[in-house]
């Protein structure tokens, strides 16, 4: 392997590592430097859209991202209006109760998860897992159908376990079908593609039960359909063995969530990153589980507006996802983490500024047209910056993960931080509840919110210096 060593850290020619192996990314502890890549010749990571090693799987995960948020929108829109006309039940509290039911999974099947994926064909594993997605869908339909919440609740219970079961597998097959160098574009076009399918089935689940005349029936088609093209497009991803088939299988979710994070707790980076990547979903919930409130009793908009918020953040997390890779050279750059993450505190404390200024109850709402002649333009550049800082924030530790990760454990480490991640979406919750309760505004709940990530930037830094160094080495060569 060739390597560059220059006066302000180690620098790594991405094009002769070759094929990812335990421990290939070289950190401070090996090189005494920040790591950085100079700009690869090869081609970008688009170019991995033309590749079976790659373009199925990420269809794959998109149509299943996808599906996730057509149904559970499109479920959350008809409990919240039309709750009690079809249930007889409270429509507020059902919200909520189906915001529990899909983060479940998380809590108590990751750990299994994790086992499987590092014991099993990761390919097999997927298919098998689209395959009883169609089925998933067919009890959705008939609790459409029936008008039976019970039915709906079980729906959104499985996809929550679908998504546990595909996401560990999900990550650690990157790094078996792609090359150290691909990793950050990699990871880059998968957030793109997750974003993207969020903003997408936020959209299609709100319009296709907008309709009372037409009523649910469409959702329960759409739905079926993304389902069977999910699995028809995982039959094309090539075979990933699994990293350690003489595995054991613990069933005790407890004690294997537990060895899990020993596992990663033996590496003091990899620790760090699991908690840098849960701190993400604790700032992206914050700000997400707000969005309608803010919408409507801050800034005076209707759902419409509610909506376009949510288009500028995904718009930005899918462009700085994407730039991602140039940014650090087609390498793998730790400076673009507190670099992401003081953008995101910054722009934070900006949003909490723009929404001192609640409009009077009882006024009317606005639509997108005098939003946008008003105070939208202010409000739109802050949401896609704070996407922007997200995605340079998110790639990179999805890509130190994955590499600085024992091979044979990839996919335990992942299950872990999934957990991390359930734990820190609630603790989100949590965490606006008690402020809230002592009569903080939504302008509050952001600005603590930007502190605490303020905080969490210092503490990162502390703890390892790596990052900051990288940024160092890495800013003044992105000015020249």
């Amino acid at each position: 392997m060739r390597s560059h060593v220059q006066s302000n850290g180690c620098f790594i020619d991405p094009v002769d590592r070759g094929p990812r192996k335990a421990g290939a990314v070289l950190l401070e502890a090996e090189c005494k430097g920040p790591i950085l890549a100079p700009m690869s010749t090869s081609p970008n990571q688009f170019s991995l859209l033309s590749r079976r090693r790659f373009l199925p799987f990420f269809v794959t995960q998109f149509l299943g991202a996808l599906n996730d948020n057509v149904f559970k929108n499109a479920m959350l829109i008809v409990l919240a209006y039309r709750g009690g006309e079809l249930f007889g039940l409270h429509g507020p509290i059902l919200v909520n109760l189906a915001a529990g039911v899909f983060i479940l999974p998380f809590a108590f099947l990751s750990a299994s998860a994790g086992q499987w994926a590092d014991k099993f064909d990761k390919a097999r594993l997927m298919r098998l897992v689209k395959l009883a997605e169609i089925a998933i869908m067919l009890i959705g339909a008939a609790g459409f159908a029936l008008g039976q919440a019970g039915l709906l609740f079980v729906t959104l219970f499985l996809m929550g376990c679908h998504s546990t079961i595909f996401g560990p597998a999900k990550y650690a097959l990157m790094p078996q079908h792609l090359e150290a160098r691909e990793l950050v574009g990699g990871n880059g076009l998968v957030e793109m593609g997750t974003f993207v399918a969020i903003l997408l089935g936020t959209l299609l689940g709100g319009g296709l039960v907008a309709s009372r005349t037409v009523g649910v029936l469409p959702v329960s088609l759409a739905t079926l359909a993304i389902a069977a093209a999910g699995y028809a497009a995982s039959r094309w991803i090539p075979p990933a063995p699994g990293a350690d088939p003489d595995l054991p299988l613990n069933p005790n979710p407890l004690s294997e969530t537990w060895r899990n994070l020993a596992l990663a707790a033996r590496d003091r980076t990899m620790l760090l990153a699991l908690l840098a990547n849960s701190w993400f979903w604790f700032y992206g919930a914050t700000f997400l589980t707000q969005f309608p409130s803010f919408t409507r009793d801050v800034l005076g908009g209707d759902e419409t507006v509610a909506t376009l918020l949510l288009t500028a953040l995904s718009l930005g997390v899918g462009i700085g996802s994407l730039l991602c890779e140039r940014l650090s050279r087609r390498g793998l750059n730790l400076g673009l983490v507190p670099f992401g993450l003081a953008g995101m505190t910054v722009l934070a404390f900006a949003l909490a500024s723009l929404g001192d200024a609640p409009v009077a109850a009882g006024a009317a709402l606005t639509g997108v047209a005098d939003f946008l002649s008003g105070s939208g333009r202010a409000v739109l550049p802050v949401l896609v910056g704070m996407g922007v800082f997200c995605g340079f924030y998110i790639v990179p530790l999805y890509a130190l993960i994955q590499s600085r990760a024992d091979h044979r454990h990839v996919s335990r480490i992942i299950a872990a931080n999934n957990v991390l991640n359930a734990i820190a979406m609630v603790l989100s919750a949590g965490a606006a509840i008690a402020l809230f309760s002592h009569h903080a505004s939504i302008a509050d709940v952001f600005r603590a919110c930007a502190l605490a990530t303020a905080g969490f930037l210092v503490l990162l830094c502390l703890a390892a210096p790596e990052f900051p160094r990288a940024m160092a080495a890495w800013v003044p060569r992105e000015g020249r």
